[in-house]
């Protein structure tokens, strides 16, 4: 059914048939679509999203003159404003997060003796590989201690002291002013992408607190990474950018078409990584993967963010790649295989336990006593995560550290990491990369959902590579204890001659791990050699990651933040091909007589008000009898009850008509309300196939359908309810769900 109604123009409600009446100066009434005012909780109605802005831009280009042809320009120049300027924002955030996300690491190992404010590397620039830096003290070289327990003792409390000092300091900014400042926030963008309202998540004191508490929580050592938070730190600069202009603010969709662009840029600063940003948008952020001129703006902020990141080159290498992987061979055996696609196995099995854990540690922190004490299980958390890593030596050091390290071949000109490269240590080496693997899943499950900043792609990423060099490690140590066998034939008879890459063996495994964990196919191979500059392995690491991902969806349907979208229970729709098993749209709808509807011309104003004050829904369906008239939309029905006289609202003897046409009762006796009504309202037949209502709510971003059998109302079915079909698989859907707060 189609029923057209219009906004009130001067107090008055235009009816369809003075749709073409001229007015007292010879003008056809005002038909405008105005902009609906969405609360938080609430979903977007893109059919009307899309008609305003069509609308507005036809209202441009039919301006008469040179405003015709200059207006449309100067549309087009505040978009790419926005665009351009989120994406130099977040990039020089990003570079002077990683700045500061150094420089409080290393200040709890120690200082700089000619400048406090230097980092270690800073510090120590300008040294001969190998050579001994004088001016990096450590505290206990500092406080001139010179016995080695009390070395030992205060390097270990100072260690301890300053994690619990930052991580406790994010924590309490992120209870104290900005609680949706806590986590990784693409779970969250994800939702508001698909059409979810949710303004408090993207709100300027969300996005300061999120910046600084970011950088306090990976320099206190926690098992997290900035990652993720950066795609949210990017949405927030966007979506603060866009509150300046009213062809944004006024338009949720094309609201969502800047933030999209902004998370590719933030994916770009993230991981450095221009090309993987757009692909990750593409793959990840799927609501505008067929608008060309979404990734087209996608491709330019993440550009812009990748030159602003190098301009200041917060790693003093004057390069994007954060991990350069150097000297591995590019030449690779058939025999290989074998512990590639172990490592893939690995790494989906592992990814689905690290996801398991996480679902069970989080559900736990919700139904227990920490719920209440936010703050000090973070202080807790990070005073056992300091202590454990300080015992164990690559749990030591930073992640990103760590991780470059297990990156890089070894070479005899470069001081060897920890003894890494060194033959006779080999199994103490695997045990202390399997043991610090260990110990990080354990920790990342705890950490990611704490009240603090956190992302996951970093951890996982140094828990993959830790188990990808212990691979390459015992694969290398198999090739030289046996030189001669038949699997090696195709290696250099000398085992003393490089054959096997232990660092790009931890490359493989930081890839399956990622795999495992958030179900990333072509946008993660991308990332990975762009973060490593691995362009010749582009091969190995697209097996792994479909290794990976087969073993994980095979334990597991969902990645981390499809889970956590779950047990949110935000309303988005997972782009998932659904085929039903012989079910139709009548088994998911919710039958008539379990609706609540208006029945037209039956209720007073007063009535109707009630109804709406009763009922937190969207809208709801106007039947006269069980024939359905339209279905009326909350915004606009308050809106008509706002234009009406106190007299008329408190009048029982008028009846709201949403039905002009055909109405059974005289002018005097009802109150026109038809401009409420959806100008298209999709119905169908009960009886249709399940799997074509489930792929018309994901290709039209609907909100409702309604179902009919011969113009009466059966039932309807909303975008809740399909995606509560599409989660009915997962045991924990709703279990952390929470209204979002207004914000004031």
């Amino acid at each position: 059914m189609t029923s057209l109604g219009y906004p009130p123009r001067n107090g008055h409600i235009i009816a369809e048939e003075e749709l073409y009446e001229l007015t007292e100066d010879g003008r056809l009434p005002d038909s405008r679509k105005l902009p609906r005012d969405y609360k938080d909780g609430s979903s977007i109605d893109w059919l009307h999203e899309e008609a305003v802005e069509r609308q507005r831009t036809h209202a441009l280009k039919a301006k008469a003159g040179v405003r015709g042809l200059l207006l449309p320009l100067l549309e087009s120049s505040r978009l790419w404003f926005v665009v351009i300027l989120a994406g130099m924002g977040i990039g020089i955030t990003g570079a002077w997060l990683d700045v500061l996300v150094k420089w409080l690491g290393d200040l709890r190992e120690g200082h700089c003796s000619y400048g406090f404010f230097y980092n270690q590397v800073a510090c120590c620039s300008g040294l001969d590989p190998g050579e001994k830096c004088m001016d990096w003290l450590t505290w206990s070289e500092f406080f001139n201690i010179r016995s080695i327990f009390l070395q030992s003792f205060l390097q270990c409390f100072i260690y301890v002291f300053l994690a619990i000092v930052f991580a406790g300091s994010a924590s309490l900014l992120v209870e104290s002013y900005a609680p949706y400042a806590f986590h990784t926030g693409i779970p969250e963008i994800k939702a508001i992408l698909g059409g979810y309202v949710f303004d408090a998540f993207l709100s300027p004191w969300t996005l300061v607190i999120k910046a600084v508490g970011l950088a306090l929580a990976v320099a206190s050592g926690l098992s997290l990474g900035k990652e993720g938070p950066l795609v949210h730190v990017a949405c927030c600069m966007a979506f603060g950018l866009s509150r300046l202009f009213k062809q944004f603010s006024h338009n949720e969709a094309q609201r969502r078409k800047l933030l999209a662009a902004a998370a590719a840029a933030g994916v770009s600063v993230a991981f450095g990584s221009p090309l993987g940003g757009v692909l990750f948008g593409l793959e990840e952020l799927d609501t505008f993967a067929s608008e060309t001129d979404v990734l087209w703006r996608a491709f330019v902020a993440s550009a812009i963010a990748a030159v602003s990141l190098q301009w200041v080159n917060p790693f003093g290498t004057a390069k994007l790649v954060l991990f350069q992987v150097n000297n591995t061979i590019d030449v690779w055996r058939a025999f290989e295989l074998i512990p590639w696609l172990g490592l893939g196995i690995i790494g989906g099995i592992l990814g689905a336990l690290l996801i398991r854990l996480n679902i069970a540690i989080a559900l736990y922190r919700h139904n227990s006593y920490l719920n209440n004490w936010p703050v000090l299980e973070v202080v807790c958390v990070s005073a056992v995560t300091a202590a454990i890593s300080y015992l164990v030596v690559f749990a030591r050091v930073p992640a990103s550290e760590l991780v470059a390290n297990l990156f890089q071949e070894c070479d005899p000109i470069k001081p060897d990491y920890h003894g890494l490269c060194n033959p006779t240590a080999m199994w103490e080496n695997v045990f202390l990369l399997v043991l610090t693997a260990m110990i990080k899943i354990v920790l990342t499950a705890w950490t990611f959902g704490m009240m603090i900043p956190a992302g996951i792609f970093l951890p996982t990423i140094a828990v993959g590579a830790c188990l990808g060099r212990a691979v390459g490690l015992l694969t290398q140590g198999l090739y030289r204890a046996y030189p001669g066998a038949w699997i090696f034939l195709s290696c250099p008879p000398d085992p003393s001659e490089r054959c096997i890459s232990p660092g790009f063996y931890a490359v493989l495994g930081a890839s399956a791990m990622l795999g495992g964990v958030t179900r990333m196919t072509i946008s993660l191979v991308v990332i990975v050699f762009e973060l490593t500059g691995a362009l010749s392995h582009v091969l190995p690491i697209m097996i792994c990651v479909m290794t990976s991902k087969w073993v994980g969806d095979a334990m597991g349907r969902n990645g981390i933040y499809s889970v956590w979208i779950a047990m949110r229970q935000y309303p988005w729709l997972p782009p998932v091909t659904y085929h039903d098993k012989g079910e139709t749209g009548g088994d998911i709808m919710k039958s008539f007589d379990k609706l609540v509807v208006i029945n037209d011309e039956q209720l007073s104003a007063r009535e109707l008000l009630a109804i709406l004050e009763r009922h937190d829904y969207n809208g709801f369906p106007v039947v006269r009898d069980v024939h359905l008239v339209g279905f009326a939309t909350r915004e606009k029905i308050m809106a008509a009850l706002d234009e009406l006289p106190p007299d008329t609202l408190a009048d029982e003897g008028k009846k709201c008509s949403f039905s002009v046409q055909g109405s059974l009762l005289s002018e005097t006796d009802r109150v026109n309300f038809s401009s409420s009504l959806e100008e298209a309202v999709i119905q169908l037949r009960k009886d249709v196939p399940q799997e074509l209502v489930v792929n018309m709510f994901q290709k039209l971003n609907l909100r409702q359908m309604l179902f009919t059998q011969s113009g009466n109302l059966t039932g309807m079915v909303t975008k809740a309810d399909v995606v509560s079909l599409l989660t009915s698989h997962f045991p924990h859907t709703a279990a952390l769900a929470q209204r979002p707060q207004h914000p004031s």
